[in-house]
C-alpha cells in the first residue's frame, strides 16, 4: 500500500474516533485545515517530524500513523 495513503486513513480514522474536526486539529498542531486535508487524502508526503507533531496533536503514538490495518490491535 502507498504510505501516503495508509497515513492519510489511519490519520482521519484516528481522527474521528476522537471526535475532532480538521480545524481542530488545525488548533493543536499549528498545520493548515487545508494540509491536514491533503494529508489525509493521500497528496502529502509528510516528514517524519510532521509525523510526530500530528501524533502528539491527537494524543497517540507516532506508530498509530503508519501501522496497516492488519497489524492493528
Amino acid at each position: 500500500m502507498d504510505m501516503r495513503k495508509l497515513v492519510g486513513q489511519n490519520f482521519a480514522r484516528i481522527r474521528h474516533e476522537k471526535g475532532l474536526t480538521q480545524e481542530d486539529v488545525e488548533a493543536r498542531s499549528g498545520f493548515s485545515q487545508q494540509y491536514i486535508s491533503s494529508l489525509e487524502r493521500g497528496r502529502r508526503n509528510p516528514t517524519i517530524i510532521t509525523l510526530y507533531e500530528l501524533a502528539c496533536a491527537l494524543g497517540v503514538s507516532l506508530l498509530d500513523l503508519v501501522k496497516p490495518a492488519a497489524d492493528r490491535s
